[in-house]
């Protein structure tokens, strides 16, 4: 990748991962390389103070023309936008507006679960995982929707690469 390349970051928290994550690809240390990134999710305040144009908008139907960006990262995002259908939908996206696309999420087969840093709950049948989500304060997480290395790669309507970092699972397109 070049200084200069389009590089969306998808329901970015500021858009400094993606940032950081461009420079990794382009094997680029410099502090002066400065892709056209675009955050597009929740946090503007926080995107602008760095100086990264920012959008809101449905990450299930995005208002750019496709093929518009060189790179698409989402980082652990997948997980918390809904069922099958709706993570298929946000995969369809980011694949039809990039030529590239980085999407990670927390792996469901690390004995971890990441976002409550409980051990083994999400890997219990929905019932009794709720219930031990509420008995530690950490209703919320019965939201999120973790995924495995084959449940990823169905995701994609094309060819995808999935690297297990143990912890970590990343798509590439």
């Amino acid at each position: 990748m070049r200084s200069g390349s389009k590089v969306l970051d998808v329901a970015a928290g500021n858009g400094n991962s993606s940032l950081a994550a461009a420079r990794r690809w382009a094997d680029v240390t410099s502090t002066d390389y400065a892709p056209d990134l675009l955050a597009h999710g929740r946090r503007r305040a926080e995107a602008e103070r760095l100086a990264i144009r920012f959008q809101e908008a449905d990450a299930e139907a995005m208002p750019f023309p496709d093929g518009a960006f060189d790179v698409v990262h989402s980082n652990a995002v997948i997980e918390h936008v809904g069922g099958r259908e709706r993570q298929e939908a946000f995969v369809r996206e980011a694949v039809r507006v990039g030529r590239r696309v980085f999407v990670t999420t927390p792996n469901r087969w690390f004995p971890i679960e990441v976002h409550t840093r409980l051990p083994l709950v999400h890997w219990l049948p929905e019932g009794p995982a709720g219930r031990a989500y509420d008995l530690a304060g950490k209703s919320w997480a019965r939201e999120n929707r973790l995924l495995g290395p084959s449940d990823l790669r169905v995701l994609f309507p094309g060819p995808v690469e999935i690297r297990n970092l143990g912890l970590t699972l990343v798509a590439i397109a």
